[in-house]
């Protein structure tokens, strides 16, 4: 599992163990799904067939954004990671490098980067979990300032996709994610603090003793109401870009695994067309 080194964080008062916040990324903290930010470039740029992107990824993505369940995600994941099958990793490291930020940039909502200060000032780990691939997990995850992070993981043999998935963080697996992360820190999951948008991510909200939801899809919403939650509602984004300078290699890797995928089969293609138009 990725994750960023920092100071300890300070115990916890009543247990003296250490406290985390988990955070979705996925309008949580970003104001869109990471996937469709990168989808939409190679689609405007004929990167992918109109006819794959109509019947298949897009749609489903922007179905997505009004709330799935898990038995959709799940057919979401299965049907965007065989696009990527085969694809070479290394080529789409150089493109993700090159659009990271004009892609996510701005999508940060400034309510979520006073929410992660107010817990860093109290001394709280931030972690951010999510669906999207962990190689854009991650480098998102080091600009905002994160501890630790996880992310769906991609199978890659011999520097390609497989199309298959070694771990998929999202539902149950998001709570198994931060039940791990809590055993290898110290934090007291009665203590910490989780916050999510989807109905999906109920066992990561369950599993913390300080729940809140963001931006609720309707499923959730009444869950967060029947159980007495917090709700907020973020609505301001701001430049990641003005934020936190441009990444730099190193700091950013393949682009959008797992449910992230679909964004690294049309980085591919990109960096491809764009290679042909040079030579």
């Amino acid at each position: 599992m990725l994750c960023g080194v920092t100071e300890p964080a300070n115990p916890s008062p009543a247990t003296g163990r250490r406290v985390a916040a988990f955070f979705d990324l996925d309008k949580t903290i970003i104001a869109k799904s990471s996937t469709l930010a990168f989808s939409r470039p190679f689609f405007q740029e004929g990167l992918i067939n109109r006819r794959a992107v109509l019947k298949s990824a897009y749609a489903q993505f922007v179905f997505m954004l009004a709330g799935a369940d898990a038995d959709q995600m799940d057919r979401m994941r299965a049907h965007i990671t065989s696009l990527c099958s085969g694809w070479d990793v290394e080529q789409v490291n150089a493109i993700v490098e090159e659009t990271l930020h004009d892609i996510v940039d701005p999508l940060v909502y400034k309510e979520a980067t006073q929410l992660i200060t107010e817990h860093q000032e109290q001394g709280h780990d931030i972690v951010v979990l999510s669906a999207s691939g962990e190689e854009v997990v991650a480098p998102i995850s080091k600009l905002l300032g994160a501890d630790h992070w996880s992310g769906t993981r991609m199978v890659v043999v011999d520097g390609r996709y497989t199309g298959d998935v070694d771990f998929y963080c999202s539902a149950e697996n998001k709570a198994i994610a931060a039940r791990e992360l809590a055993e290898e820190h110290g934090y007291d999951l009665a203590e910490c603090h989780a916050y999510s948008d989807s109905i999906t991510d109920l066992p990561l909200l369950e599993a913390v003793g300080h729940p809140t939801v963001i931006n609720p899809d309707r499923a959730l919403r009444k869950e967060a109401v029947q159980r007495g939650w917090p709700s907020l509602a973020f609505d301001h984004p701001v430049s990641l870009r003005a934020r936190i300078p441009t990444p730099s290699r190193a700091a950013v890797t393949a682009a959008g695994v797992g449910m992230g995928a679909v964004a690294a089969a049309g980085a591919a293609w990109w960096g491809l067309r764009a290679w042909r138009r040079r030579r």
